[in-house]
Parts: C-alpha cells; sequence; structure tokens
C-alpha cells in the first residue's frame, strides 16, 4: 500500500504537469494501449485524435494552484503565470493546426531539421515567457509554498509546466 500511496503523487504530477510534452507521446501510447486490449469491430472506422497543447492546461493550472496554495494576495502574480501557459499552450497549438495540414507533403532532411529548429525556437520563447511570469510569483511564495515549487521543478518535471 505505501508503494501506491508514493506513485500516485509521482504519476499525478507526471500527468497533471505535462503539457506539451506529454503530448504525442503519451496520446499515441495510450490510443495504442487502449487499441491493443480492445480491438475495434471492422465495420467502424478508426478515428484519430490528434494532439491539442490547449486540451488540459485549465488542469494543469489548477493543479499548479492547488499545489502551491496560492493566496489571494498571490492572485495577481498567479494571474501573469496563468496567462503565459494559456498562450504557450496557444501558440504550440497553432503550430501543430498548421503542420497537420502540411503533413501529406514530402519533406527532406533540410525541412525536417528546420521543423525541429521551429519547435526548439517555440519552446526557448514558451521557457522565457514562463520564467518571466513565475519569478514574480516565486518572490511572493511563502517560506513552504516555495519547498512545494522547488520540488515540483525538481528533475525532469520543470519543462512541464509549461502551457
Amino acid at each position: 500500500m505505501s508503494i501506491r500511496k508514493a506513485a500516485v503523487p509521482a504519476l499525478a504530477l507526471a500527468v497533471a504537469l505535462t503539457g506539451a510534452g506529454l503530448g504525442t507521446f503519451g496520446a499515441s501510447q495510450a490510443y495504442a494501449q487502449a487499441s491493443t486490449a480492445a480491438p475495434a469491430p471492422q465495420q467502424q472506422p478508426a478515428t484519430h485524435h490528434h494532439f491539442d497543447p490547449t486540451r488540459h492546461v485549465e488542469g494543469r493550472i489548477a493543479y499548479l494552484k492547488a499545489e502551491l496554495k496560492i493566496t489571494d494576495a498571490q492572485a495577481p502574480q498567479f494571474e501573469q503565470v496563468v496567462q503565459a501557459m494559456r498562450e504557450d499552450a496557444k501558440e504550440m497549438a497553432q503550430l501543430h493546426q498548421q503542420l497537420r495540414g502540411e503533413r501529406d507533403k514530402p519533406q527532406n532532411a533540410v525541412e525536417r531539421l528546420e521543423l525541429r529548429q521551429r519547435f526548439s525556437q517555440l519552446r526557448a520563447q514558451e521557457s522565457g515567457r514562463f520564467l518571466a511570469a513565475f519569478k514574480p510569483l516565486y518572490a511572493s511564495l511563502s517560506d513552504q509554498q516555495k519547498k512545494a515549487a522547488d520540488e515540483m521543478f525538481a528533475g525532469h518535471h520543470h519543462h512541464h509546466l509549461r502551457g
């Protein structure tokens, strides 16, 4: 039971904070597991679910607010973080939408590298926007809240909080 209790918060953190990072891998893995477990009848066409970075942004926002125990006095600083997360998710969704429109177009090595660069640039921009919004919030946190934030951003989870 203690292993399960320890695993559930870690899993909840991974699921709740994973934004675009989980995206295609997590969704496709979950879809693959579901389709392997129960194959659809042949007469039903398979539905293709597109990755949407905005899909869970409100859940990530609620999770962050609850875990950090944001007070009414901290609400203005937190609202800046919220806006950054929403804007990040919106921009990533726009890029994904654009790419879906071009998916049937063959790509050569240069075009694939250019696409990788576009994603890297967008992620860098998102990181900067999130950091700029998060710094004032972090400064307003109590020591206990800072400890919670430090734990949330420790290790590999730090890049998943962005929108």
